[in-house]
């Protein structure tokens, strides 16, 4: 036993003694029956988002979730009646890949595995330091929060291994179930260690292994349906071409959880007189196509990027006009409707860069009238479209490749360049950014001593430095924007573009992904199961929920005005995880932001089905059983208004479920990170309002979005 823990040791024997208390005397479950009587002290419900049960909890989740317990902690100071239930989400891809992955490398490498040595991997992985930084849409943190559990290995069998298992244990784990049999018992015992005041008779896991939860979530979305809420149609996914199918991750050879990433294709038009090169196109409408993640940034463009020594194509488009283009871009395109036939790319000409360079376009947004194409020799062909939009402002490989344009007489001349093309435009403050001012990227050159394009490490660094910062904390100074936060009107600036149609949405996988066939995959439009998230009666009720909503602070209002602002379908269907089956069509299963919606309905009453037994497969204290729990009955508990349904249940039942929903509903405060704003928080409201779009009083109350807890600089 160390020194000096004495202290500590005692503490913690009188937390664990107070706890086992607690759970002796049933200090925190609390029933609706008996409390009309309190009515006037007030009830409190308060709700976290259930944690993904594919590891251990962390320190984030400790973070947000003391606001819950503080503020459930507080309000019963004050007499009221409180509820703080907790569920755990085990929807979705990531357990089944894990679990199909570890099956395969038991194929190929045997059991337990020896693996080959990854030096050669780490190689490879070695020259990737110039990737593009990529400001995500933070619907996908999950994975940057998985990649932090993973460690070093890049197996999953080393990633098992790594949280403490033995290999005749890490065995079990290529089973998707065991999953949801080791870790949801972990986090129940870490989080009552933790002292929460949760109710835990009404605890459960999601998917279909939990019937009375499964019978939930298909009632969500039949009614969801039946309102016409629920949408058919085409919608983005990974594709192989050669299979003739999407890829699912257990289909994939390389590129396990890699998603569409999508761009925002800039339309820049080959103005007269056209390159020697496009002269037997002349009459069509040309465009260099470029793919950027930053559309905000388009006010400051100078000029536009080709590789001289790079391959393009010009390939017609569906409505005659000419985009060039690499032919991967143009192959991932025409998946995505750009050309007349899905998958056809109709070439009409090939040309090197330095064929077109010099070329004179008009930019969308740009305050110059007219820019040039020049060259830039550090361009991927295995990212983007191979044309590259240039912001020197807020750009130090933009600002570092203009300067040495500018500076080198010899290097203009060697590509044909004239003067007129470079020497007169200088970088257009656009964005003010707190450290940085208002042109960041030369800021930044100068601060770290950038001297050319060819110094790469330290432009990696520059860059590091001024996108997350730029985009996080910048300022627009520009247009109708001007006083804005750039990350509030990120998605308004895309879609300025879109509809003066100078701009497309563009998608390809954020990383390489091949199938087991060997096929490059693609992004395709796929026939899918969406909501219909932004229809305008809907978008209106949301907006209207928003309104009398309790954000605490200005920053979480702006950031839920903005997403509801530019929030579109959201795909809800999958076919490869684990979850509930869509009713109506069971080759989909709903995928996981769509069944995590309003679940804290079902925490009201599943206490009485399933009576604390994580996977609802114990006795209902009710003597209900998932079967009976028909669309009907759901909609009697439920909906005020709703009749008595045709049941074998007794009434008296179905009432103290009903009487349950009544007392505690709505939540009186939901606590979460501010990442899930732009996604899960704002599906959480338009789904409040399409199922209790009748009774406003079923509305959520207030939304608490904290921060970030940051280690070693890095979110946790």
């Amino acid at each position: 036993e160390r020194k000096g823990t004495a202290k500590v040791d005692f503490l913690k024997k009188i937390e664990r003694e107070v706890q086992q208390k607690w759970e002796r005397d049933r200090v925190f479950e609390i029933d609706a029956a008996g409390r009309k009587d309190q009515r006037s002290k007030g009830k409190y419900f308060v709700t976290f988002p259930y944690p993904y049960m594919n590891g251990r909890l962390h320190l984030g989740h400790t973070f947000s979730l003391s606001k819950c317990e503080f503020a459930v902690g507080y309000q019963r100071l004050k007499g009221k009646s409180c509820l703080f239930p907790f569920g755990l989400h085990c929807t979705g891809m990531p357990i089944k890949a894990c679990a199909d992955k570890l099956k395969r490398e038991m194929e190929l490498y045997g059991c337990p595995p020896e693996f080959p040595d990854e030096e050669e991997e780490e190689e490879e992985n070695s020259g990737k330091k110039e990737e593009e930084i990529i400001i995500k849409d933070k619907a996908k943190g999950k994975k940057s929060k998985a990649a932090a559990k993973t460690g070093a290995s890049k197996y999953q069998w080393g990633i098992m291994k790594s949280l403490g298992l033995s290999d005749e244990e890490v065995v079990n784990f290529s089973e998707a179930e065991h999953w949801l049999d080791y870790f949801p018992p972990l986090a129940v015992q870490d989080l009552k260690s933790m002292g929460l005041k949760v109710d835990w008779r009404r605890s459960f896991i999601t998917t279909n292994v939990n019937p009375y939860y499964d019978s939930f979530v298909r009632w969500q979305f039949l009614t969801l349906k039946e309102r016409n809420k629920i949408k058919f149609g085409k919608r983005y996914t990974i594709y192989s071409p050669k299979d003739g199918q999407p890829c699912m991750d257990h289909d994939r050879q390389t590129g396990e959880g890699v998603g569409p990433q999508e761009y925002t294709l800039i339309k820049m038009k080959v103005l007269d007189p056209y390159p020697a090169k496009l002269s037997g196109l002349r009459g069509k409408n040309i465009f260099l196509v470029a793919a950027t993640l930053r559309p905000e940034t388009m006010f400051g463009q100078t000029n536009c990027w080709l590789r001289p020594d790079m391959k393009y194509i010009g390939f017609e488009t569906g409505s005659g006009d000419i985009f060039i283009c690499t032919q991967r871009a143009a192959r991932n395109m025409s998946y995505q409707g750009f050309s007349s036939h899905s998958g056809l790319v109709p070439v009409v000409k090939e040309l090197m860069g330095e064929e077109i360079l010099g070329a004179a376009l008009s930019a969308p947004l740009s305050t110059y009238k007219v820019i040039y194409a020049l060259p830039m020799l550090t361009i991927k062909e295995d990212k983007g479209t191979g044309v590259v939009t240039s912001v020197p402002s807020d750009s130090p490989d933009d600002f570092a490749a203009l300067r040495d344009l500018k500076k080198k007489q010899a290097l203009r001349m060697k590509y044909g360049i004239r003067d007129e093309m470079v020497l007169p435009f200088e970088p257009v403050p656009i964005i003010e950014v707190p450290g940085y001012g208002s042109l960041c990227a030369p800021f930044v050159c100068d601060e770290l001593k950038i001297q050319s394009q060819n110094d790469r490490e330290k432009l990696a660094e520059a860059k590091e430095r001024v996108y997350l910062k730029g985009f996080y904390e910048g300022v627009m100074l520009v247009g109708e924007f001007k006083g804005q936060k750039v990350q509030d009107v990120k998605k308004c600036i895309q879609k300025l573009m879109l509809d003066k149609g100078e701009a497309m949405i563009y998608m390809e996988p954020e990383k390489q992904v091949l199938s087991r066939s060997a096929d490059e995959c693609v992004v395709a439009l796929c026939d899918q199961w969406y909501l219909d998230y932004g229809e305008l009666g809907w978008k209106k009720q949301a907006s209207e929920c928003l309104q009398h909503l309790e954000t605490f602070c200005e920053e979480t209002r702006r950031n839920f005005e903005a997403t509801l602002g530019w929030l579109q379908e959201h795909a809800c269907s999958r076919t490869y995880g684990l979850g509930t089956r869509l009713p109506w069509d069971e080759q989909w299963l709903i995928e996981s932001l769509s069944d995590s919606t309003i679940y804290m309905a079902y925490y009201t009453v599943a206490h009485l089905l399933q009576g604390g037994n994580l996977r609802g497969r114990g006795e209902s204290p009710l003597g209900i059983r998932a079967h009976q729990m028909s669309k009907e009955v759901w909609d009697y508990i439920f909906f005020k208004t709703a009749p008595f349904p045709k049941t074998e249940i007794p009434k008296e039942k179905l009432d103290k479920l009903k009487e349950e929903f009544e007392f505690w509903y709505p939540v009186d405060l939901r606590v979460s990170g501010k990442d899930l704003v732009p996604n899960h928080l704002s599906y959480y409201l338009y789904n409040h309002v399409a199922m209790w779009s009748e009774q406003k009083e079923k509305w959520p109350v207030a939304v608490r979005a904290n921060g970030h807890l940051l280690l070693n600089s890095e979110k946790v």
